[in-house]
């Protein structure tokens, strides 16, 4: 796969390990004939190290040799968090600090989550893009406020703090970006 077609969450091989995407930078060059730099923040999921690429845009990296399994969120415990197989009904677990971005979106009904296997093994997992969470603290809602983009915090039932317009209220679903983190619409 080329540098230029790398996009965040994409896994490629480097150095003979799975590593995940997380950020891009693209530096274009100031002198003529000087070729664009691509310089990528990646996640080794082996060993949970960061990893810093930095290719030409003609460069190219093979993509890792694994398989992604649906699997479901059945709970966690002080160090580990244990998803089931929902094809096998096999039972992996991660440890928690290796899924820290990840919880703030996961809930028992979650559906749409991957496991990344590699070498029959869970290295990660892989959230949907969006994700339906329900509003469980907020300052109440005003009356007349949806003509201003004013937005207000709300804790939803995930513990994840998201500004929210001023009209949604306690008790709403609101759909949230897995990526960013961001309010996107109710649900």
């Amino acid at each position: 796969m080329l540098a230029k077609d790398l996009k965040r969450g994409h896994i490629v091989n480097y150095n003979g390990a799975p590593c995940m995407i997380e950020t891009i930078n693209v530096q274009s060059p100031s002198a003529r004939g000087a070729s664009t730099l691509y310089k990528y923040r990646a996640r080794n999921l082996i060993s949970k190290q960061k990893v810093d690429i930095t290719l030409k845009g003609t460069d190219s990296l093979n993509e890792a040799d694994f398989t992604r399994r649906p699997v479901k969120f059945m709970y966690a415990d002080p160090g580990d968090v244990y998803f089931l197989d929902q094809e096998d009904f096999n039972q992996y677990s991660l440890p928690k600090a290796d899924l820290e971005e990840e919880l703030k979106f996961l809930t028992e009904e979650l559906e749409g989550v991957q496991a990344l296997i590699y070498n029959d093994q869970c290295v990660g997992i892989q959230l949907p893009l969006t994700v339906v969470l329900k509003v469980t603290q907020c300052d109440p809602g005003i009356k007349g406020a949806s003509a201003t983009a004013r937005t207000k915090p709300a804790t939803l039932e995930t513990g994840l703090i998201v500004q929210v317009p001023e009209y949604l209220e306690q008790g709403e679903t609101v759909k949230v970006d897995t990526r960013t983190g961001n309010y996107l619409s109710r649900a």
